[in-house]
């Protein structure tokens, strides 16, 4: 056995929408588990982090009409940065291990290894050093397979992670959990969607005013009265638009802002009785362009263009450097079926995604995971599409697709060359 500490870290102070904080139920619920397993038990506060690091850039690709994932953010800068470092350094922890769905390369007698082995510093570090780079495999239960959530992972935290559910299903790990007394646990629900924003209306929580305090040098982002103490403002200020159907430029009705409505969610517009579904969004302007049916041309896409690539392996794989194009899977949301793809190489770390079959609802913003096999690669965020099925039936030849900029140094698709 190993010597465990039980930490609790607290990113979120907010309210739900019942006025209770569910950090400091789930912190109690923490609590009662390492009293019956008799361990030690800590809890850290990362808000101000979190705030920063994570709600912030949320914010931010909210308000350039992106689609944000906060939970892969939080766990790259939140759980395998800020607290991995407060563990191996404060706690003098070995090893951290979480309740992810997920498996690495290593065995866990390998990741007790890795503190004795240290890695070379300064700027020629990777081009000298020899070490096998530890990969990021697949939970056994594929249902519950939280690698999508992992996937921009740092190396060095990989390293010294345990994942000690990743060969278990969720029906034996309540299992255990019945007969280790743990029934507290067992009758929580499982959390879903974003964290912070609950089971509350996202279009009332992106608008809602909220309020920053800082009291007694405490950072405490809170609903609250407006006082002295307090700097009340609005997460985003609302911006009205136009809904317009993409397939003759009708007005449908109007909306609150355009940041509010990701591709292929469904647009409740006002008197409209059938359907129509968001498929491309004019930032300039403010509009929202929809379309009639859930398999409209107009939502299907086979070509995005990421940032630059975060990959678990610290490098591109050797195929895709030698080739500068490669085979995998990919999927941008948690538990779609992979898409089988080719990858295309961009000088600058950049990847161009083809799809071999156009999918559907992409989305900037949202984060292209890429596999082959078990092994979860690494992703990048999709910040450009490709044309919509649509527009490619219609011949057009550039469509009014949310991109981050005319300069955005990707060139014009893959084969486009070396930009500038």
């Amino acid at each position: 056995g190993y010597q465990v500490t039980g930490v609790f870290m607290k990113n979120w102070d907010l309210l739900d929408e019942h006025g209770v904080c569910t950090a400091d139920r789930d912190c109690e619920d923490a609590y009662r588990v390492c009293r019956i397993l008799d361990i030690p038990f800590r809890q850290v506060s990362y808000v101000k982090e979190y705030w920063n690091g994570v709600f912030s850039d949320f914010l931010s690709e909210y308000e350039k009409g992106r689609t944000p994932n906060p939970d892969i953010v939080c766990n790259k800068h939140i759980k395998f940065s800020c607290f991995f470092h407060y563990a191996v350094d404060n706690l003098g922890a070995d090893a951290v291990a979480t309740g992810h769905y997920a498996r690495t390369s290593l065995e866990d007698e390998e990741v007790f290894q890795q503190k004795h082995i240290k890695r070379p510093e300064g700027l020629f570090r990777n081009r000298f050093e020899v070490r096998n780079p530890v990969k990021l495999l697949q939970a056994a239960d594929s249902f519950k397979d939280q690698t999508f959530f992992l996937s921009q992972v740092s190396q060095d935290a990989l390293r010294r992670s345990l994942f000690p559910l990743g060969g278990l299903t969720k029906d034996f790990v309540k299992k255990i959990a019945a007969e280790n007394r743990l029934q507290h646990v067992l009758q929580k629900k499982e959390s879903m969607g974003i964290c912070f924003v609950g089971k509350r209306n996202f279009e009332n929580f992106i608008l809602q005013v909220s309020a920053l305090c800082c009291v007694r040098g405490r950072f405490c982002p809170g609903l609250a009265p407006v006082t002295q103490e307090l700097l009340v403002f609005q997460y985003l200020q609302p911006r009205p638009g136009k809904f317009i159907s993409i397939e003759d430029n009708r007005v449908l009705g109007t909306h609150k802002g355009w940041f509010l409505y990701t591709l292929g969610q469904r647009a409740n517009i006002g008197g409209l009785r059938e359907p129509w579904y968001v498929v491309e969004k004019d930032g300039a302007k403010g509009d929202v362009f929809v379309a009639p049916r859930t398999d409209h041309p107009a939502l299907y896409r086979d070509l995005l263009r990421t940032s630059r690539v975060h990959w678990i392996a610290e490098e591109p794989p050797a195929a895709l450097v030698r080739d500068k194009m490669m085979e995998c899977h990919f999927r941008f949301r948690h538990q779609m079926a992979l898409v089988p793809c080719v990858l295309t190489l961009n000088q600058d770390g950049t990847v161009w995604v083809t799809a071999v079959k156009a999918v559907r609802a992409l989305a900037t913003g949202q984060f292209a995971v890429f596999y082959k096999g078990d092994e979860c690669l690494g992703s990048g965020k999709i910040l450009r599409l490709g044309p919509s099925a649509y527009v490619l039936q219609k011949g057009k030849s550039e469509s009014r697709v949310a991109t981050e900029g005319p300069s955005d140094g990707a060139g014009s698709g893959p084969g486009s060359g070396p930009t500038l």
